[in-house]
């Protein structure tokens, strides 16, 4: 049994190398579009059990967005609910029985090898830091066009002569952009491919009824690691929309 933190690449196209998570990747994002446009054609004004079941997940998942995002949550929803989408699928989809068998032996320094065709899109840390720097560049873009770049500029670089306290505050500030990054991104790779380990572990030694109660756990911390991801996203593009300035009083939108 051998398990890598690199994904495996199975071709390239020229430069680009094509590894198993970048075609899970694809197959995931194809799921979600032909998904989503089928859904849109066949909305109905008398929705259908479907439909029904639909619109209440959606209500649902807008009423904790607006508990937990205040006043904007409606400007920040379309991409938080699709990083949370995108992520949840992703960390689900090493759990589907099966797809870690799909693979070919080839040979590598003379030792056969078993490189898997699919794997996890969220056990690739290029993935999961991808995904952090796209939501950070968000919350940024957020921030600017709310506030505008001066004022949202401000909120980190401030005149060391007038407020040395504030100055440090603002700088603390600035490194935090940097450590969401890594915190997002390190979070969600370490419990989906530690649980995957643990999968593939568990499975190796007891290969029959052993493993489902830990496949229900891996289920749970997937839905809880996409769920954290797009919650801490929004409340972290809310906090970029607010000024700190609390004298000002105005409105930037």
């Amino acid at each position: 049994m051998e398990v890598s933190i690199k994904p495996e690449i199975l071709t390239s196209l020229g430069p680009l190398p094509i590894t198993n998570s970048l075609i899970t990747t694809y197959i995931i994002i194809a799921a979600i579009l032909i998904v989503a446009f089928r859904g849109l054609r066949k909305l109905k004004e008398i929705p259908g059990r479907f439909q029904v079941i639909q619109e209440a997940i959606v209500e649902t998942w807008i009423g904790l967005c607006d508990a937990t995002g205040g006043m904007n949550t409606r400007r920040f929803f379309p991409f938080v609910t699709t990083l949370f989408i995108f992520i949840l699928l992703s960390n689900w989809f090493g759990l589907i029985p099966g797809i870690s068998a799909l693979g070919l032996n080839t040979l590598h320094e003379g030792k056969e090898t078993f490189i898997p065709l699919l794997r996890a899109t969220t056990t690739d840390l290029n993935t999961t830091l991808a995904l952090a720097i796209v939501s950070v560049i968000y919350i940024q873009m957020e921030g600017i066009k709310s506030l505008g770049i001066k004022l949202h500029i401000k909120k980190y670089l401030k005149n060391p002569l007038k407020n040395p306290i504030d100055t440090f505050v603002g700088f603390l500030e600035l490194i935090s952009e940097f450590t969401k990054v890594l915190s997002l991104s390190f979070r969600l790779f370490g419990n989906v491919f530690a649980g995957e380990v643990l999968l593939i572990v568990v499975t190796s030694l007891i290969p029959l009824l052993a493993p489902i109660p830990f496949l229900a756990l891996e289920l749970f911390v997937g839905f809880i690691q996409a769920f954290v991801f797009a919650m801490l996203t929004l409340v972290f593009a809310s906090m970029a929309t607010t000024s700190h300035e609390s004298t000002g009083g105005e409105s930037h939108n």
